[in-house]
């Protein structure tokens, strides 16, 4: 039941990382499992039986929730845009206690405080420069693109790991998004009809951009050990306002446009679902 529950952990996660706007890292802390990931990916060569044991569910959850829903999420966020959004609210806020809860007996004072608003600050700003989305980059498979492609997986995996801070964002602001996920929708549809061309020419594109991933959340998990270890207060703090300016941002991106009553009422009960869902994945 508990791996059940932490691969369909690992699918919210999947599809945070995938929607402009909402963080993976954030849906890892709202569900209570935030610290436990960043200890297994900085202790996986020293332990390495126990941390793929714990790792491997979320991981799988994740390539579930990419490739296999990355095109219904499209669909809904097209049709339903504040449903959905509204339901990945829900998930976010009912995270907060759990942040909340980490923060109670660590030494805050005005460094937390400092903490709480620099990181609130900072997703909102992201989300106003975002507002001037990048053009779509070209991708041609040269030396030169192979390692922009690895340094794009760096920077998107680093946000992913942050909480608050959405990777796919960034990735539309350096005009790799649409390039990126067309391409892993690309390479969906080559391994069902067994293209085998296309997916080589697909895995010139995600190879390196996967290497980037695999490298940059190695080095944020770090960082945020060191703090952690270091600064717990403070850093609890960050996290906190990195997580709560999460929804703000949120309602930011959303085109109100045509918005009825009725939409509104169907937003409240995926807010509420929401939730709902969150309590139960932040379970043990």
């Amino acid at each position: 039941m508990k791996t059940i529950q932490d691969i369909l952990r690992g699918v919210m996660i999947g599809l945070a990382n995938i929607i402009p706007g909402v963080s993976g890292g954030t849906m890892m802390v709202s569900m209570g499992i935030y610290d436990t990931i960043i200890g297994c990916i900085n202790s996986l060569f020293k332990d390495f039986v126990r941390c793929v044991k714990t790792l491997w569910p979320y991981l799988l959850g994740m390539v579930l929730g990419i490739l296999g829903l990355s095109k219904l999420i499209t669909y809904l966020l097209g049709t339903f845009p504040l449903q959905t959004n509204l339901a990945f609210i829900g998930l976010i806020f009912g995270g907060l206690p759990v942040i909340l809860a980490r923060t109670k007996g660590e030494k805050k004072g005005v460094a937390g405080a400092a903490a709480f608003i620099a990181a609130f600050a900072l997703v909102i700003l992201l989300q106003i420069l975002g507002e001037g989305n990048g053009q779509d980059a070209a991708i041609t498979l040269s030396l030169g693109q192979l390692v922009v492609l690895f340094v794009m997986g760096v920077i998107a995996s680093a946000t992913m790991v942050i909480p608050g801070v959405s990777g796919s964002m960034m990735l539309m602001l350096l005009g790799y998004y649409n390039p990126i996920v067309g391409t892993v929708s690309r390479m969906v549809d080559a391994l069902i009809h067994f293209n085998m061309s296309e997916i080589l020419a697909c895995c010139g594109v995600l190879v390196p951009f996967g290497i980037g991933v695999v490298v940059g959340i190695f080095a944020i998990a770090k960082l945020i050990e060191v703090l952690l270890r270091r600064f717990p207060g403070p850093t609890y703090c960050a996290i906190l306002g990195l997580v709560a300016a999460s929804p703000v941002a949120i309602f930011m991106a959303m085109d109100f446009t045509g918005v009825t009553v009725l939409s509104w009422v169907v937003g409240v009960v995926c807010l509420a679902a929401g939730l709902a869902a969150a309590y139960k994945l932040g379970g043990d």
